[in-house]
């Protein structure tokens, strides 16, 4: 029977002799908030460890994104999944989570073209089913309206009459005193 640590990295069993199946951060994303900081870090530099010694493994460095994820550090977990899907294109779990890095963050537009990537890529029922149901989330925030605003007029006008209305103001002021 496989350990968790296996199954987690894929083939590769670079963590397997460091972590046993009961350690508590065999699977440290199940719940986030009861993994402590300090552990987190411990496994975050195991991860890396096993990233330098098998520089190929796409596995590892998806586990290591998720890692860097729940220590709320988001530009190493974007880089790290940005290599995952540059060493293996065809990694669904890369893709996956990379689109799902993009959802959380709450850039819809960008993490629905993400998941329809790694809706391509999905290989079995479940690998389908985890891919539609984000998709289905993220169309679900797009109807509803709970994206973040693209920033496409330019705010010139707005600043130019809000600095028109506080001089005004400002005028009005002085005059009445």
């Amino acid at each position: 029977m496989a350990t968790p640590t296996k199954t987690m990295v894929g083939k590769s069993e670079a963590l397997a002799p460091r972590l046993p199946s009961n350690h508590p951060l065999a699977f440290p994303w199940r719940d986030p908030h009861s993994v402590p900081p300090h552990e987190l870090a411990a496994f975050i530099a195991s991860l890396t460890e096993a990233c330098a010694t098998d520089p190929r493994n796409a596995n590892v460095r998806t586990c290591l994104g998720i890692a860097h994820a729940m220590n709320y550090d988001v530009y190493r977990c974007m880089d790290v999944l940005e290599e995952a899907r540059r060493i293996d294109p065809r990694n669904f779990f890369a893709q996956f989570k990379y689109a799902e890095l993009f959802f959380r963050l709450r850039v819809v537009d960008r993490a629905e073209q993400e998941t329809l990537a790694a809706l391509e890529l999905a290989s079995n029922n479940w690998e389908l089913s985890v891919a539609r149901r984000q998709l289905s989330e993220i169309r679900r925030l797009t109807r509803k309206g709970l994206t973040r605003p693209l920033w496409t007029k330019a705010l010139k006008i707005p600043a130019i009459s809000f600095l028109l209305f506080l001089i005004g103001a400002f005028s009005l002021y002085l005059v009445a005193k």
